[in-house]
């Protein structure tokens, strides 16, 4: 049956909104987050937690698990209950500038 959609395992764009991760991601760059992506420290991810979505950083140290904003007006969150990962973020890019594009992976 196709479904005319993207399986669940492919890389897909989202738009970043606000400034929690400023300077490396602005309000309105593009991200490209990649569901098959093996989480690894320090690694930037779309994650659920707490009710919430987010782009943060993925911090391990031992047991603990953190979620990191870049811009520090914003708490470091240590995950204590369920979360899923969307996916690991493997490129950004500003709309309407193809010369400002990163690679994660």
């Amino acid at each position: 049956m196709d479904t005319g959609g993207c399986s669940a395992a492919e890389p897909y764009a989202l738009r970043v909104i606000g400034d929690s991760m400023e300077p490396e991601f602005l309000d309105g760059h593009i991200i490209i987050v990649d569901p098959g992506m093996p989480l690894s420290d320090g690694a930037f991810v779309v994650i659920d937690y707490d009710g919430d979505t987010s782009l943060r950083q993925w911090s391990v140290d031992g047991d603990r698990k953190r979620l990191k904003p870049l811009n520090d007006e914003y708490p470091v969150v240590e995950l204590t209950g369920p979360f899923h990962v969307h996916g690991v973020v493997v490129q950004r890019a500003t709309p309407g500038r193809r010369r400002d594009r990163k690679h994660y992976y």
